[in-house]
């Protein structure tokens, strides 16, 4: 079948080939084959589809193409083409992109990963950024890149370009086939997309046959909501969850879906369904059409076909040049339009999946060959309205609407400057704009946007990114044609300003509060998405001098048309100090003013250009320069007044929105276009006017005219205060308009000296993080803010520890610039900075005043404005506001007005003192040091008077050094004017004027402070007494913790040996060390009331949290048993899944506790989403005290003192032998069975250790009992709630405290958790003792006495079985089922196991026994003894590695080893016969030593015994602390010597662990052995490069699902597994409950317990069961030493270790459950996250 179809279609293309037109016989043949394979049933069958399609259609079409086959054609052409220099990769939603900030022509500029890991720009300063979908990769184009435009892999393809020329040829025959079948085909396609019609075909495309099959689609839209979708599809077309939930995911992915095939009226019937269900929800019906099978059959292959031309066009550049020139020819004869502008045009009414398509087709073809992306570009700026208005009325995204291509055209400089030539494109987008904004304007032809469309506005603002795109790059070089356009664009631009100047207009409001809050919002977010937008204008204007005189000009013209907020009444004359104003009043607080100046601001923007560039002198030519710059200084200051009067609160009444709006206006996103320009636009009037007539409008605007000139006295409190806050702004506005020169044009500064500034006054205020810097300054038109480049000039950094971030603080030197009165403070900025520096000023030099900075010098343009501070209406109302503190007239001043005009004074005087010592004092016309002591003299009134008399002014007590400074500044001003030296002082430094000879008044400042300071310290050192008689009186306060308080000596009756042994640190056998009686008080944390530890006491708890953990693992993931019939006797040595119990050591009486639990419970369950911080059937809750998680509670249970007899502990050792006592025990065992099962059934023991005696039975009393302890009622109810939590959460079953599993549950839990903190103590490398903290240590010692607690509360028959099969791993053929090998157990929960279930066997009938102090040591010593030697065998039998190096047996260890070895070797099959004796030992010791740990730990907690010193330093060699060990447990420090010892013993017992078939098997690798020491679980290694991440992510495909839509990488840090999180294709079912993939792995990898990196989200989530998680800042900072959530900032980040570390703490010390709740409860949750679908 296969031969035959490849005949057929090399058949057809020859009879294709052979027409001259090709075009109706190849759509006859569509017409035919397509309706035949698309569309067939209700479902689409894609891969049946996919493969007819191929062989029926594509394959003639590529015949026919290539004249031969397929395969051969294809072969040639890519030998003789080239790879492309452009990459082109298009970004899928959430793909990382990469912008290189050195490099970049602007950040639209982007790499994708492979381009970006090849380039140059790795190395640079990158940013790292998710892709929103849509774009391309740049790499290659020359136009995007100053350095390095291509990658390794694309720079052949550059050279080849080069080489080749641009034209790739395709020989003659290829080409013209390709041209015949692309125009045929394209011209199908594009038909077949924009068809409209529903039911019917074009007539060429008519089949022979036509059938009554019709669909019923549904199409996507923004509005309705997935459920919304799958509750209409329920109810319309009967379908289930599932189903509805498949057609609702691809409607979005695909953008239609067909949802029922049948006949018309089926098809009628269900859109009608689908309409009215859909209408019950949300007012809009969803979109649903009725399409004819053929018609959609067509629609697909039309795709199909535009996916197969991507293919094609990549095989070879000379298809590529083809298709682009197809694509744009003309439609048609009737439709004048090109192909490509076709699809442009209809593209808003186009479904998601096939505008997908479309605009990856035109990305690879036409953006990829420069001459087509030029005519590309012209075609779109031609539609460019058209598209922009349909993508207004779209709701679809704007990453899949054709105009996002706009980035792709006008971010190219040169396109960008031949579009705005040719096609007028300035002119255009601005045209555009207005159209679409034009429904705001009001009858004044300005903007109003009340009751505005939200969404709607959303989509106009898009327009403005391309303005800014188009703008991006500044021209080099100006042509006529231009210079024309550019101006006419930029009168379309002014128009638009001036529908914005004084729009929106506030009246303040009298009386009552404004009713509706005004809208705001629009015209603000228009302001910020023009900031650039204007300062590109002023750049591309100043770019040449001619433009920018015209643009001046015209935007002159333009303010002087703007009629709007002119004056309502005539022009009056005012007087002050002699001077006159004649002026027009307005009063900013009861006329309309607004805050919108766009044209104003614009022009004073332009005018220092003009200062910069030296053009003014040409100004004359173009304006009239006398024009009156008191009306172009009206608007902005009447706007600088209207914030002053807000925050005078005169403006209370107009409620929040106003306030908001002059936040704004001096907010860094706003003000470089608002406040900043009305500012210069005022120096500009300064510059220009009399300085007094400055100042007398100034005081007008302010309506502080009458005030200063004294004709107007008040009772009104409220009016007096306002005048007060508004003399303040106005005096801050003088500062200001003097003072502020740091612009480039207004004296000769640098942009750099600009930021510098800004830097070091954010940094004055506090020391910041790098990103909060960033924040804080306005970034330029690429984003960026240059802060780098002057940091380091300014700024030391201080790196972060393990916590916090990086900062910056400023340098020593750079203080000397700080101004506290700074422009762009706020009000909190201004107060916290004055504070820092008058304290830091104050530690060094003892001297509050912060005087002003020496300013750098106004450019001769604007070098007038000094004149203000000389001028007589300045000094008059410096007199003034002076005069009114020295009369102290409470009610008409304040401290900030004194401490402004302070500021000013001094200003004046630096500009003096500047002026006097460049000039000589003849040139100097600058006097105001003269008029300060002459104006108003006659009266002891003048301004140097005043300022004396203010030093001795009690309420100005903290401006005294600063008045201080002033008039040190005055005598030294004075003595440059007579040219003598300063008689106070010889040098001066104007920011720290020495003090005349020895101030008295400071001195006695210095006494005082000194005194107080001796006070202050023999106070303190009162205190320090008192507390610490406190702390002695009330020791036990704090010592609430259970811990022992030192090791008393025994009683003095003992004789000495036993004195000597008493005091022995031997915790097992007959010379076991004595347990002291210690009283333990403890206070509880509830009621704050004490009590001593007792037995029969009420019972004292510790707060726990049990969890299983898979902390210890050494199989990871491992399938875990049933729990529900598990019986968990053996722990297995890979640890897989423990049960952990932890406590934060806090003590509550149990009472106490269940009354607090209850309370929780019950309040909880009323407070919303409290279930996400403790789950509150699990019992959790959170310890009062500390906020931990916790699920139980501890008994804390009293530690049984222990005096052994010792002359009867050594003859009972000399009598009871280890083969004498391994037969009592089993002589015990067995008649216990016969007991309890009759003797029938009794186990067969094994006759090595055979029993002779019957009368044996009784023997293990004769050896010394005692009655057990008895526990109150309360401490008893305890045991039972500890225990049955443990069972309960560590089987992961219901509770049931009679389940004979209990008290194996809590016997594991105890083991598992010593060996947790020993491997963590092993890990941070501590001493095993005394390195814990008291309460992690009460805990642990209350843990092992509960577990030794817990067999009396269970039946004794079941501890006693339980008992029976622990010992049956260690001794031969007991012959009990299910008895594991010696390599299937962990030896140290066995050892924990029989230590603590031993007691069980004392028990009798009638009487409750259990063995004496002796019997105990004996027990835990053969104990102890057997599982030793156990081990041993074990570590021998699982080393399986050859040595490493070579050795000799040198000691009598190695001879004992050697033995020892060969011994095992005759036990065992399979053993390596070869191993020397060194060898054996050195491996025994080193795996050995975790066992040993732990097992003093546990006698430590069991017993009491206080441990060796060496045990609790780490300065102890490894040797040391072997023999310290051994010494504590009563083993020979040669552990071969037990086998030695017990020489009858040993070799039965060898035969039993080493003889075991499965010993065999897993020797011959049959099966896994753990080998020892076990190895320590560590997180993953990360790279260091976080880009190297978002590598691996961008190269992770999901495992289950091929479509390429955006996935969340997620990477498990346990094990290293990636994973596709938040997914549906991956969820699991885990527990009969869908969960997604991270959960589902957390089950399996963590024992529920998880912790994942989010690649692309770069943050670690943590897990602690389905329900919980928390966020957690990733371990990878920026070189600013900060994280970057969600890559918000997108700088390079690095691994930080100690980070990782902490992370890696967490884990290890089970608090990851603690760090979720915690984390929940700090940050109040609305919405509950669904973890489990992580």
């Amino acid at each position: 079948a296969e031969g035959e179809k490849t005949l057929n279609a090399k058949e057809l293309s020859m009879k294709w080939k052979e027409l001259s037109d090709l075009g109706p016989e190849l759509l006859r043949y569509l017409a035919e084959q397509v309706p035949k394979i698309y569309c067939l049933g209700p479902e689409p069958q894609l891969t049946q589809e996919e493969e007819q399609a191929g062989a029926l259609l594509l394959q003639p079409l590529e015949w026919y193409l290539f004249g031969e086959d397929p395969g051969t054609g294809l072969e040639k052409l890519q030998q003789s083409s080239t790879s492309s220099q452009l990459c082109g990769r298009v970004f899928k939603e959430g793909e990382t992109t990469y912008s290189c900030r050195d490099c970049a022509i602007d950040p639209t500029c982007v790499l994708c990963m492979d381009c970006f890991q090849n380039s140059v720009h790795r190395n640079h300063r990158y940013k790292m950024h998710s892709s929103s979908g849509g774009g391309f990769c740049d790499c290659g184009d020359l136009e995007a890149w100053k350095t390095g435009p291509s990658c390794t892999t694309h720079e052949q393809g550059a050279a080849g370009d080069m080489e080749t020329g641009a034209e790739c040829v395709l020989e003659a025959g290829l080409r013209e086939r390709a041209q015949k079948l692309f125009r045929v085909l394209l011209r199908y396609t594009v038909d077949m997309l924009v068809w409209e019609e529903r039911f019917e075909l074009p007539s060429e495309l008519q089949p022979s046959a036509n059938e009554d099959a019709y669909y019923c689609v549904l199409y996507n839209d923004e509005h309705h909501s997935y459920d919304h979708v799958i509750y209409t599809l329920q109810r319309s077309v009967h379908c289930n969850q599932r189903e509805a939930h498949t057609h609702t995911a691809l409607i979005d992915k695909e953008g239609r879906r067909a949802v029922k095939r049948g006949p018309l009226q089926a098809c009628r019937e269900a859109k009608e369904l689908i309409r009215s269900n859909s209408e019950h929800i949300s007012l809009q019906p969803l979109r649903v059409e009725i399409l004819h099978s053929h018609v959609m059959a067509h629609q697909s292959f039309a795709l199909r076909l535009g996916n197969w031309f991507q293919q094609i066009i990549n095989y070879s550049v000379g298809f590529r040049q083809v298709f682009c020139q197809v694509m744009l020819e003309p439609r048609s004869l009737v439709d004048s339009h090109s192909l490509v502008g076709s699809l442009m045009l209809y593209d808003a009414k186009l479904y998601k999946g096939a505008r997908k398509i479309v605009h990856e087709l035109i990305v690879c073809s036409l953006l990829m060959e420069t001459e087509y992306k030029r005519l590309f570009a012209i075609e779109f700026a031609k539609h460019y309205k058209q598209l922009q208005i349909d993508f207004i009325n779209d709701d679809h995204e704007h990453s899949i609407s054709i105009t996002a291509l706009s980035v792709q055209i006008f971010t190219v400089p040169t396109l960008a400057r031949q579009l705005i030539e040719e096609g007028n494109v300035l002119k255009v987008i601005i045209d555009t704009l207005m159209e679409m904004l034009s429904e705001h304007l009001d009858n004044n032809n300005r903007f109003h946007f009340q009751g505005y469309n939200s969404d709607k506005f959303f989509r106009i603002q898009v327009v403005f990114h391309d303005l800014k795109y188009i703008l991006i790059s500044k021209p080099a070089v100006w042509t006529r044609k231009l210079r024309q356009q550019f101006l006419e664009g930029l009168q379309m631009f002014l128009r638009m300003l001036s529908c914005m100047q004084g729009m929106e207009e506030v009246k303040r409001q009298f009386g009552q509060h404004i009713e509706v809050e005004p809208e705001w919002e629009a015209g603000f977010s228009i302001q910020i998405q023009l900031r650039h937008i204007l300062s590109m204008f002023q750049d591309w204007c100043s770019a040449d001098e001619e433009v920018l005189l015209q643009a001046f000009k015209e935007s002159h013209a333009a303010l002087r048309q703007c009629t709007n907020q002119t004056f309502h009444s005539e022009a009056t004359d005012s007087y002050m100090c002699k001077h006159i104003l004649h002026s027009r009043p307005y009063k900013v607080s009861q006329e309309p003013v607004s805050i919108h100046l766009p044209i104003s601001r614009l022009l004073a923007g332009l005018y220092v250009h003009l200062c910069r560039t030296g053009a003014i002198e040409r100004l004359r030519e173009y304006i009239d320069t006398s024009c009156d710059f008191s009306l172009l200084m009206e608007y902005p200051l009447r706007c600088v007044v209207l914030a002053a009067q807000v925050s005078a609160e005169m403006w209370r009444r107009n409620g929040l929105s106003l306030v908001s709006q002059v936040y704004y206006y001096q907010d860094v996103k706003c003000r470089d276009e608002m406040f900043d320009k009305d500012v210069i636009m005022l120096q500009i009037a300064a510059s220009k006017l009399d300085p007094n007539s400055f100042l007398m409008i100034i005081l007008q605007r302010f309506e502080l005219f009458d005030v200063f000139n004294g004709n107007i006295t008040c009772k009104d409190q409220d009016l007096v205060k306002q005048w007060n806050r508004l003399t303040e702004e106005m005096l801050h506005l003088l500062i200001i308009v003097t003072g502020e020169r740091y612009i480039p044009g207004i004296s000769h500064v640098l942009k750099e000296d600009m930021t510098m500034r800004e830097v070091i006054h954010l940094l004055c205020i506090e020391p910041m993080a790098h990103s909060s810097l960033v924040k804080a300054l306005p970034e330029n038109e690429n984003n960026e803010t240059g802060l780098e480049n002057v940091i380091h000039k300014v700024a030391t950094f201080k790196k972060p520890g393990v916590s916090g971030h990086g900062l910056y603080e400023v340098k020593k030197e750079c203080l000397k610039e700080f101004n506290p009165f700074f422009y762009h403070y706020s009000k909190s900025q201004h107060s916290k900075a004055e504070d820092a520096q008058k304290k830091r000023r104050n530690q060094e030099i003892n001297d509050k005043a912060l005087p002003p900075p020496v300013p750098p010098a106004f450019s001769p343009d604007f070098a007038k404005i000094v004149q203000l501070l000389c001028c007589d209406i300045f000094v008059y109302v410096l007199r003034t506001v002076l005069q009114r503190a020295v009369e102290d007239r409470a009610t008409l001043w304040n401290e900030a007005m004194i401490q402004r005009a302070l500021h000013l004074i001094a200003q004046a005087l630096i500009e003096e003192k500047q002026q006097l010592e460049t000039c000589s004092e003849e040139e100097v016309a600058f006097d105001f040091s003269l008029k300060a002591k002459k104006n108003g003299s006659e009266h002891g009134k003048s301004l140097l008077h005043l300022l004396g008399r203010l030093k001795g002014l009690p309420p100005l007590e903290a401006q005294k050094d600063m008045i201080k400074w002033n008039l040190q500044m005055f005598e030294i001003v004075k003595c440059l004017r007579e040219k003598s030296s300063p008689s106070s002082s010889t040098s001066v430094d104007h920011a720290k004027p020495e003090e005349s000879v020895q101030d008295k008044e400071k001195a006695e400042r210095k006494r005082k402070a000194e005194a107080a300071k001796l006070h202050r310290q023999k106070i303190m050192a009162q205190m320090s007494a008192m507390q610490k008689n406190f702390i002695e009186t009330h020791k036990m306060l704090y010592e609430s913790t259970p811990e022992s308080t030192g090791q008393g000596g025994p009683s003095e009756t003992l004789e000495s040996s036993a004195m000597i042994l008493g005091e022995s640190r031997v915790a097992v056998g007959p010379k076991r060390g004595v347990t002291l009686a210690e009283r333990e008080v403890l206070t509880c944390i509830l009621c704050q009331e004490e009590q001593e530890v007792q037995a029969r006491g009420p019972a004292m708890v510790l707060t726990a949290c049990v969890q299983r953990s898979a902390v210890l693992t050494q199989c990871r993931g491992k399938a875990l048993p049933n729990t529900e019939t598990f019986v968990p006797l053996y722990m297995s040595p890979d640890l897989a899944v423990g049960t952990h119990t932890g406590s934060c050591g806090h003590v509550m009486h149990a009472l106490c506790w269940q009354k607090y639990f209850e309370a929780v419970q019950n309040t909880t369950r009323n407070r919303l989403h409290a279930e996400l911080i403790f789950d509150l059937e699990n019992a959790e809750y959170l310890c009062p005290l500390c906020k931990s998680l916790c699920n139980t509670v501890i008994p804390i249970i009293p530690l049984e003192t222990l005096k052994l007899n010792y002359e009867n502990a050594e003859l009972v050792g000399q009598l009871l032998t280890l083969p004498r006592w391994i037969q009592i025990i089993l002589a015990r065992i067995k008649g216990l069975g016969s007991a309890t099962q009759g003797d029938e059934k009794s186990s067969d023991i094994d006759s090595s250790f055979s029993v002779e005696n019957p009368a044996d039975f009784r023997s293990i009393l004769s050896f010394g009992v005692q009655a057990p302890t008895r526990y109150s009622d309360s401490i008893n109810e305890m045991l039972v709630v500890c225990a049955t939590t443990v069972y309960r959460v560590g089987l992961k079953v219901a509770p049931n405290e009679i389940d004979p599993r209990v008290p194996l549950m809590t016997w594991n839990t105890c083991a598992f958790t010593i060996q947790a903190i020993d491997n963590m103590l092993e890990e941070e490398g501590k001493p095993l003792f005394g390195s814990l903290q008291n309460r992690q240590h009460a805990g642990l010692k209350a843990l092992v006495q509960f577990a030794a607690a817990q067999r009396l509360k269970s039946p004794q028959a079941v501890i006693q079985k339980h008992f029976t099969g622990l010992f049956a791993a260690l001794i031969p053929n007991m012959k009990i089922e299910g008895t594991p090998c010696i390599l299937d157990v962990d030896l140290f929960h066995l050892l924990v196991g029989l230590v603590l279930a031993i007691p069980a066997l004392y028990q009798e009938e009638a009487v409750d026994l259990q063995p004496s102090p002796v019997s105990s040591s004996c027990n835990h010593l053969y104990i102890l003894h057997l599982i030793t030697m156990a081990h041993v065998v074990q570590i021998v039998l699982s080393s399986d590695d050859p040595p490493g190096m070579m050795g000799e047996d040198a000691g009598e260890e190695d001879q004992a080893a050697s033995e020892l070895y060969q011994a095992m070797i005759r036990c065992t099959e399979g053993l390596r016969g070869d191993l020397p004796g060194w060898c054996v030992a050195e491996r025994v010791n080193k795996g050995v030593l975790p066992f040993l740990r732990c097992t003093a730990l546990f006698f430590s907690c069991l017993t009491g015994v206080a441990p060796p010193e060496e045990l609790s330093s780490t300065a102890v060699s490894p040797e040391g602390q072997m023999e310290a060990l051994c010494s504590y447990l009563a083993l020979p420090r040669n552990l071969f010597q037990l086998f030695q010892d017990y020489k009858e013993t040993v070799p039965p017992l060898l035969q039993r662990w080493c003889g075991d078939p499965a010993v065999s098997q897993a020797l011959k690798q049959e099966a896994s052995v753990i080998q020892y020491p076990r190895k320590r679980n560590r997180l993953i290694e990360l790279p260091e490069d976080y880009s190297c991440l978002l590598n691996q992510a961008c190269h992770f495909r999901c495992p289950k699902s091929s479509d390429e839509d955006k996935k969340h990488p997620t990477l498990c840090l346990f094990c290293g597994a990636m994973l596709c999180s938040q997914s549906p294709c991956c969820q699991e079912e885990v527990d009969g409950e869908e969960v997604g993939a991270c959960t589902a792995h957390a089950a399996t990898c963590g024992a529920g317990v998880g912790m994942f990196l989010r690649i692309r989200e770069c943050e670690v989530v943590l897990m602690a069961s389905k329900t919980r998680g928390s966020t957690y800042p990733a371990p990878y900072l920026d070189d600013y030493g900060e994280t970057d959530p969600q890559l918000g900032r997108g700088n390079p980040l690095h691994l930080s270790p100690e980070r990782y570390k902490k992370l890696h703490q967490l884990w290890q010390q089970h608090c990851i459950m603690e760090e979720i709740a915690r984390s929940l409860e700090v940050v109040s949750v609305m919405f509950a996250f669904e973890w489990q679908m992580l």
